[in-house]
């Protein structure tokens, strides 16, 4: 078992969702805030404790891929294919769904989310629990994503009856979405595994997604979002514009990929990991710290134009969409 949880912290949280309850749990990606899918009121419950509107659909986790038959209607062959390479992992597939899921599940659509999550405690639990577990990322709608248990009792304190404490998410950042439903793959959200890797599997280029694509967790325009207004900047000026800033009586935080802080009154600095997968894994992390602060904006500094950093800079440009209004 993975950190704290024992067979018996399993049973319970199999217990609370059989009562129609909400169980946090870790993935790799993030810490999911789940409910029973079959059950319409339970799921209801996570739309309610995450403030999430009605037809921004969840994400069914699984625990192995021959229960895909469950919950959608067709499973093409783009879709076994991803699913025996990257499941249980990071990948989340979007398929049309057969007539017993929930509309609460799917936002009315005519397809489901579905993912096999590769972290122990969520295995353990889902195997245990014997069904699908609808779960979106355990965090107020909109906000930074939880990347360990602390993270999710601060977001929501008593209000979710069982949390499993599997340590920090391994990846950091949301499941990588792909759309199998329509004639050709689409990647609708971008993660750890990119789209150069999905396109080798699949032997064909992904489609763009378009105004037709399904509704899928996180591609909202402002997501990820801290309640500081956020800046993405260039490295060689995140000094220079937090000396101005400082100078005009603002507090700051930056988040960069150097140890180097200067000497400044004012500044709250955090140095990230400079490899894309470290990054992640302390993204949300970071975000949360610096968003404590106390600070009038965080600086962000850009991330390279590299393929391994396409999922995070998605990240941050939903992270500071709307925010540049807030510092005039």
């Amino acid at each position: 078992m993975t950190h704290n949880v024992s067979k018996d912290d399993i049973a319970r949280a199999v217990a609370v969702l059989k009562d129609g309850e909400l169980v946090a749990f870790p993935t790799e990606t993030v810490y999911g805030l789940g409910a029973d899918a079959s059950n319409v009121e339970a799921v209801r419950k996570v739309y309610a404790a995450k403030g999430r509107p009605a037809d921004h659909p969840l994400i069914v986790h699984v625990a192995d891929a021959v229960q895909l038959a469950n919950w959608a209607g067709e499973i093409p062959p783009a879709a076994h294919a991803l699913a025996k390479k990257y499941w249980p992992g990071p990948l989340t597939l979007v398929l049309k769904r057969n007539a017993r899921v929930p509309d609460e599940v799917t936002g009315g659509q005519d397809t489901v989310a579905l993912r096999v999550p590769g972290h122990p405690v969520a295995q353990q639990l889902l195997r245990a629990f014997g069904g699908g577990i609808a779960a979106p990322s355990a965090n107020r709608f909109g906000r930074v994503s939880a990347t360990t248990a602390e993270h999710v009792r601060e977001e929501f304190g008593d209000a979710v009856a069982c949390v499993l404490d599997g340590g920090a998410a391994d990846v950091g950042i949301e499941s990588t979405i792909v759309d199998c439903s329509g004639a050709v793959p689409t990647l609708l959200r971008p993660g750890w595994i990119t789209p150069q890797q999905l396109e080798a599997v699949l032997g064909v280029p992904l489609a763009v997604a378009d105004a037709a694509a399904p509704r899928v967790s996180g591609t909202l325009e402002k997501h990820y979002a801290p309640r500081t207004p956020l800046m993405l900047v260039e490295g060689d000026l995140v000094v220079e514009l937090a000396r101005s800033l400082v100078r005009q009586g603002k507090r700051v935080a930056a988040l960069v990929r150097t140890a180097l802080r200067p000497l400044m009154d004012g500044l709250v600095w955090v140095a990230a990991p400079d490899d894309a997968a470290g990054f992640a894994h302390d993204l949300y992390a970071n975000l949360r710290e610096l968003d404590q602060a106390g600070c009038d904006v965080i600086l962000v500094e850009q991330p390279p134009e590299r393929a391994e950093w396409f999922a995070i800079r998605d990240r941050l440009n939903r992270a500071t969409a709307g925010s540049g209004e807030d510092l005039d």
